[in-house]
């Protein structure tokens, strides 16, 4: 918790799909740790890739998931959690984001981190670092969207890879 001083001014943003039953994990941990019955939470839809990997959209594009007050985080530490890190884009996309609406503070936490990402956003947590292979799919499985909290590596064979 050393990376929240004052959990009242806290937001937990998660990137959906998994970010976000992750960012609520994560926010109900910080509430029984911090003894609050409130921390703010935002999802954000950011879209890139598709799930092999190929490039869908030139640029990264994102949509806020949320309404009203939750969306508020100017001048407020941001907690982002994302499942898994590739090459950073999601997360370069959600900090400049998140930074362009007033926050004062910017965490990231990442359950893999795939130690290869090309963007300079570094992340403040990491749960796992995988270093592998390119061709090697990192899949996070979180419930509710998968029945089991698992990490999957795949192959794919090169014949399967599309350039953008």
């Amino acid at each position: 918790h050393r990376l929240v001083d004052d959990p009242s001014r806290l937001v937990v943003v998660g990137i959906l799909r998994r970010g976000a039953p992750l960012a609520d994990r994560v926010s109900a941990h910080l509430r029984e740790l911090f003894c609050v019955a409130r921390i703010d939470r935002l999802d954000l839809d950011i879209k890139r890739y598709a799930d092999d990997l190929k490039l869908l959209f030139p640029e990264t594009r994102l949509r806020e998931n949320a309404a009203g007050e939750l969306a508020d985080v100017a001048d407020r530490t941001v907690l982002l959690v994302v499942d898994v890190r590739y090459q950073g884009q999601s997360m370069r996309r959600a900090v400049e984001w998140l930074a362009g609406r007033g926050a004062a503070v910017i965490r990231t936490a990442v359950l893999v981190d795939r130690a290869c990402a090309t963007m300079p956003v570094r992340a403040d947590v990491v749960g796992i670092t995988l270093e592998v292979a390119p061709l090697q799919i990192v899949e996070a499985h979180v419930p509710p969207y998968e029945s089991e909290f698992e990490l999957h590596i795949l192959r794919r064979e090169a014949d399967d890879v599309q350039g953008p």
